[in-house]
Parts: structure tokens; sequence; C-alpha cells
């Protein structure tokens, strides 16, 4: 009597009971499953080459002569000579200013010095004859050196009016135009020299022991799409800015075809150093946790994790220094993430490689443990 009573109450516990069972089993087996679940990678093998160390930089191209030709006399601009774009040569003329005045000038010098060296002379001979004093002799004399530096300087001048270029180059800029006048210190022109042209790069005093004059340097040049142009360390400064913590180096770029223009940009690499027949991996392989580096390899199918020592870096590639051998299989794609000892399936292996390794999973999975 007493057992009818409680048996539906029994029966609910035990059903219960059994229930919980099996969820906890399945949940059991489902936590298997995901354990033995591959995780999809990619992989690669280190490459061996010659890699660089390099240092780089950005700079603007500039002109290492320019200069703007100014007007030492004023005048009116009776005739120019060039245009922008032509090229010049130093005492060439470029443009002549109107010498009336200054050409007067210069005659009205010319015989006031005449006439005192005819008085000159005949007072030499005055003297010669003891009819003349040393005393008024002298002051004849030092009239006519005066006179001399006059009309020296009316001569000088009047060849001012011919404005000349001051270095080789090309005209760059035309400031005047005809019968404009122009009066002294004013600009004229702009000669700019491409050969050479320069880029001053200021370089982290860390750098200091790397960089020395005469080294090579590549530069890219945007308006060249992104074509390389090869130049060299011409100079480096030997002293350190105590303000920037920044040494100064000129770069020397010669381009005869004049394609490179004064106020372009460039992005310049300079090689100090050159390691060769390295190990590389990319980059991107690489994984950096509490300043030590590491890269995943394959190994029977699992990823396990190898400590790595790095050295240059160039183009997206990294030197191995350590802890890597040239034939490992690096992961190149999943390894965020991934666990060390971690089950993978590699997704590029060649088809006969990936029949074996899908075989290996299999019987991975056949051997797995079942409840």
């Amino acid at each position: 009597m007493a057992l009818s009573r409680y048996s539906p109450v029994l029966l609910v516990c035990a059903l219960v009971l059994v229930a919980c069972g099996q969820d906890e089993n399945d949940g059991q087996a489902t936590e298997d499953e995901e354990e033995i679940t591959p995780v999809p990678v990619e992989i690669g093998t280190p490459t061996r080459g010659d890699i660089f160390a390099v240092y780089s930089g950005t700079a603007p191209i500039e002109a290492f002569a320019e200069a703007d030709v100014i007007a030492k006399v004023s005048g009116e601009v009776r005739t120019i000579l060039v245009e922008e774009g032509d090229d010049v040569i130093r005492g060439q003329v470029l443009a002549q200013l109107d010498g009336d005045r200054l050409r007067l000038e210069l005659n009205q010098a010319e015989a006031n010095l005449r006439r005192l060296q005819r008085d000159h002379q005949r007072n030499l001979d005055l003297r010669d004859k003891g009819l003349l004093s040393t005393g008024d002799f002298d002051k004849i004399k030092y009239e006519m050196e005066a006179l001399e530096a006059s009309f020296n300087l009316a001569e000088l001048e009047l060849d001012y009016t011919k404005i000349r270029a001051p270095i080789d180059g090309v005209i760059s800029e035309r400031f005047i135009k005809l019968g404009n006048t122009i009066s002294v210190n004013d600009r004229a022109f702009r000669v700019t020299s491409f050969s050479p042209l320069v880029a001053y790069v200021h370089v982290p005093e860390r750098e200091y022991r790397h960089i020395a004059k005469g080294q090579i340097v590549s530069i890219e040049i945007d308006a060249l799409q992104d074509e390389r142009v090869i130049a060299v360390v011409a100079r480096v400064s030997p002293t350190v800015d105590p303000a920037t913590g920044t040494f100064k180096i000129t770069i020397e770029i010669t381009d005869e075809q004049r394609r490179i223009k004064p106020g372009m940009f460039g992005r310049i690499s300079i090689v100090y150093d050159k390691h060769e027949n390295v190990l590389q991996v990319p980059r991107s392989t690489i994984l950096e946790e509490t300043g030590e580096y590491s890269v995943f390899v394959v190994e029977d199918n699992k990823a396990i994790r190898k400590t790595i020592q790095t050295g240059y870096g160039q183009s997206g590639m990294i030197e191995i220094v350590s802890g890597l051998a040239d034939g490992d299989l690096v992961i190149t794609v999943g390894q965020i993430g991934l666990k060390d000892d971690a089950l993978v399936t590699v997704i590029n292996l060649p088809t006969d490689a990936q029949e074996s390794q899908e075989h290996d999973e299999e019987q991975v999975s056949k051997n797995a443990p079942t409840d």
C-alpha cells in the first residue's frame, strides 16, 4: 500500500537521473569530438637568400645649387635673352638693362682721368728738372689715382646692366618682363642646378655607426611610379643635434635625363649590411609574446610552437638566426590563437600529401575514445 503511493514519484526521479546521465555523456562526447577536430592551416617552408640591413626614411629632393639672380643696378629692361627651361652657364648674359646714364658717367670719368694723366706726365718732367716740389707732385698723383678708381667703378656699374648667370644650371623662374624698370636687389631670374640633386635626411643617433660616406642609397619617387633611383651618401655630419637627437646626412643623386625635379618626394633606403644565403620566413608568420619570438610548425599533424631568434628584416621577410631548419613546415595562415600541440589539417598540401594526411586523421578518429 505504501509502495504504490510512492511509485510514481520514484519513477519520475529515475527518469530524471537517466536523462542527466545521458546529457553528461553527450557533453563529454562533444568535448572529445572538439578536442580532435583539426584546425585548418596553411604552411610554407623557409627560404634561403641574401638579406640586407636597411635604414629607411623620407625626404624631399632639392637642388644642391640654386641662386636668385638680382639686379646690381637700376634700369629699364631692354632685352631678355633666356626663358624658363633654358640651360645657362656661369657668366652668361640673361638680360640687358638700359645703361645710358651710366655710359655718360663712364665717359665723364674717362675724360677727367685722361686730363689728370696728362697733367701728371707734365709734372713728372717738371719734378725731374727740379721745377716742382714733391708735395705738389704727390697731390696730383693722388688725385689721378682717385679718378682711376672712379673710372673703374663707373665701368663696373655699366657692365652690371648686363644681368649674368651666377652658376651653371637651368632658368627655373623669370621674375622680370620686357620694359620693366627694376631697382637694385630686385630679383630677375632663378637659376637651378640639376647636377647633382640632393636629399637631406635627419637620422636618429642610434644609427650613427651604421651610416657612412659612400654607401649606396635606393630612392623611390612617387612621380616616377615608384621606379628606384640609385644614389650615394655624399656627406655625414660629424655632430648630433641635441634638440632632436638626429644627425644630418647628404645624399647626392645624379640624373642625366632630368626626370627628377627639385621638390619631388622620395622614400629613401640606405643599405648598410648584408647577410648572404640566410634562412628567411614571412614576417606575418612570426608571433611575439613578452619579447620572445616564435612560430608554429607542423609535426605529425600537430602544431608545435618553436622559439626563434630573428635577424635582419627586409621586404616582408625576416632572417631566422636560430630555432628553425630548412625543411620545417611553418604555419603561415591560421597560427593566430593556435595552441601548442593542437591537431591541424593543412589545406595547401600537394594531392599525395593531402591524401596521406586524411588517412592519418581517419586513424586518429578511429582510435579516439568513445562512451
